[in-house]
């Protein structure tokens, strides 16, 4: 037996794979990696002014919606996170329930989401930094064309600089700032829960509130709140990052679908509130403020609680916005280490490469924190296409769920084994399992649709208005999937193998659904027929 091999039953075995992570994360600090990817600060303080401005007071609505469908995909994933909690969760997930080409284009379509999504999140500080100061308004003074942008641009590139050291110097570090970030996250929005409950001024009736933005419209204020619906679904997913960090979690079979279901479950509490309160309280429904990027919720604290102690819960806005892109700069990783390992990307070699003394993939860390500073540069005088890109890159994330939902309701569908046995201490969804995973797959692929929709409100909202920008989540997609494929199908699939100094010796063949796994347990990459690359 390999000196590697570990006691525990952690899983990682079963994929052919050597430990070489760093284990020691414990339940806190992976409860709080699932709940800072959600960010329900950074998320609905990001996103509050485009549900208010494009669906009116119900929008909230969409809140309970999204945690509906969303929490069947996490009870899914809670499942195979007991079963399998390994990095790159959702890719190596679907590699054990379907094709090597599906796993491979789940982890693809991921890692190119959580790159554009780094940026993404980043740029919440041009949101809330300058209402805290304006001396954060780098470039000139916020009127300008491109003050805005350009100022988010940097601050966004300082943001991300800062987490990818976090990250690359050791998963120690990141779970101690992240867990710090998270307590004071949660302390601040139960706070201003209180706070914006006893501000208010007027009753939930208003909930039912369109602001006539149905008018026109050609399915009336369906339409609209369909719309206005993104700001939620922009907001919760994410919850799998408990278990991409699987390998680096003490007991992870036990703490990682927890973590996930709790995850989940306590940002829906906390964001359906603030979002409650917030529109029970504000002093104004009728201000523009209210749909602006430069208002929004944070506009509303500020009226009502005044400049120090408003500005206090910015500063906890802002400290959430930092662990939320530390968190999905980590699952990034994660992701990109896992498909690494199995020689299943360019330079797998050095990405794969794990320090030998902090034992985390600082190679991986680095070349994400690279890419995402390369995403923010568009932003600089194309805010449009960043918008482009921000908007697909939540549409990735549902696909990748799908490709792991889908082939996972198939498996049951088919009779297969149990997804996980409670015999063994796993988590299960017992006999409620296929309900809850057909309601997760009809879920995925009604957001998807939701979300790729050409609308111009969501992907050419401003000027210069062109075809090819409102249609650009269509174009994107199909063009990420389609390069995506040829690489794989082309080239990649003929060396893929875990990588010799990932391999376990000696371990056994792992098992796949259709066809072998890709990167089975040999001391070198092996092609798809068989022989050594």
């Amino acid at each position: 037996m390999s000196s590697h091999r570990r006691p525990d039953g952690d899983g990682v075995a079963e994929f052919g794979y050597a430990p070489s992570l760093d284990r020691s994360i414990g339940k806190f600090a992976s409860f709080a990696a699932g709940v800072s990817y959600i960010s329900i600060l950074t998320g609905v303080f990001q996103l509050f002014y485009f549900g208010f401005g494009t669906g009116g007071p119900a929008y909230a609505w969409s809140w309970p919606l999204v945690f509906v469908g969303q929490v069947m995909v996490a009870l899914c994933f809670a499942e195979l996170a007991s079963r399998y909690p390994v990095a790159g969760s959702v890719y190596n997930w679907a590699k054990k329930l379907s094709t090597p080409t599906t796993s491979w284009l789940a982890g693809w379509l991921l890692l190119i989401s959580s790159i554009c999504t780094v940026g993404a999140v980043a740029l919440a500080y041009q949101i809330t930094l300058p209402q805290i100061w304006h001396g954060f308004q780098f470039v000139g003074d916020g009127t300008g064309t491109y003050d805005f942008s350009v100022n988010g641009v940097i601050l966004a590139g300082l943001l991300v600089v800062f987490t990818t050291l976090v990250n690359a110097f050791g998963v120690k570090l990141t779970a101690i700032v992240n867990s710090i970030g998270v307590f004071v996250e949660l302390i601040a929005a139960v706070l201003l829960v209180i706070a914006l409950a006893l501000h208010i001024t007027r009753g939930p009736g208003v909930l039912l509130d369109t602001h006539g933005l149905g008018e026109g419209r050609h399915l009336g204020y369906a339409g609209a709140f369909l719309v206005s619906s993104l700001a939620s679904a922009f907001v919760m997913y994410g919850f799998d990052t408990a278990s991409s960090l699987g390998e680096e979690t003490v007991d992870p079979k036990r703490t990682a679908p927890r973590a996930i279901i709790r995850a989940v479950t306590a940002s829906f509490v906390l964001g359906g509130l603030l979002l409650l309160f917030g529109i029970l309280a504000a002093p104004d429904l009728g201000d523009p403020k209210l749909g602006s990027p430069d208002g929004g919720l944070q506009y509303i604290v500020l009226s009502l609680l005044g400049g120090p102690l408003g500005k206090a819960f910015l500063i906890c806005i802002v400290v959430a916005i930092t662990v939320c892109t530390l968190a999905i700069q980590a699952a990034a990783i994660r992701t990109l280490f896992a498909m690494a390992r199995d020689n299943n990307l360019p330079f797998s070699s050095w990405l794969g490469r794990v320090h030998p003394v902090r034992k985390t993939p600082t190679n991986a860390a680095v070349t994400i924190g690279v890419l995402a500073i390369a995403t923010l540069v568009v932003n600089v005088k194309e805010p449009a296409i960043f918008t482009i890109l921000t908007s697909i890159g939540i549409v990735l994330i549902y696909a990748s769920y799908l490709l792991v939902t889908a082939p996972m309701l198939r498996h049951r569908l088919r009779g297969g084994e149990p997804v996980s046995d409670p015999a063994k201490g796993e988590y299960s969804l017992g006999r409620w399992g296929v309900i809850v995973n057909v309601v997760a797959v009809l879920w995925g692929a009604a957001m998807i649709v939701n979300l790729i929709w050409p609308r111009a409100v969501v992907y050419n909202s401003t000027a210069p208005y062109h075809w090819y920008l409102r249609w650009g989540g269509v174009l994107f997609v199909g063009g990420i999937t389609l390069i995506g494929l040829l690489m794989y199908r082309l080239r990649l699939r003929h060396r893929t193998g875990v990588l010799p100094e990932h391999a376990l010796t000696g371990a056994a063949e792992p098992a796949h659904a259709d066809t072998p796994v890709a990167g089975s347990a040999t001391t070198q990459p092996v092609g798809a027929d068989g022989s050594a690359s």
